[in-house]
């Protein structure tokens, strides 16, 4: 499985990390994904979302 969001498709990032005396290695940034369980009509989903999707109530939770 693709380490993506489901709503807003964020997906993780690459990019350098840069030391003080200006060294680049490569490195990953990865989004805060949760498994959560959702009902849209009546059916109930399992997707993975990002917290700020969570936050931003583009879902609601089902508990």
């Amino acid at each position: 499985m693709s380490r993506s969001c489901d709503l807003c498709g964020k997906h993780t990032r690459t990019g350098n990390k840069v030391s003080h005396a200006k060294n680049r290695t490569r490195r990953t940034w990865k989004p805060n994904l949760l498994k959560v369980k959702t009902q849209v009509d009546g059916t109930t989903f399992s997707l993975k979302i990002c917290a700020r999707c969570l936050r931003s109530d583009y879902i609601t939770k089902k508990v």
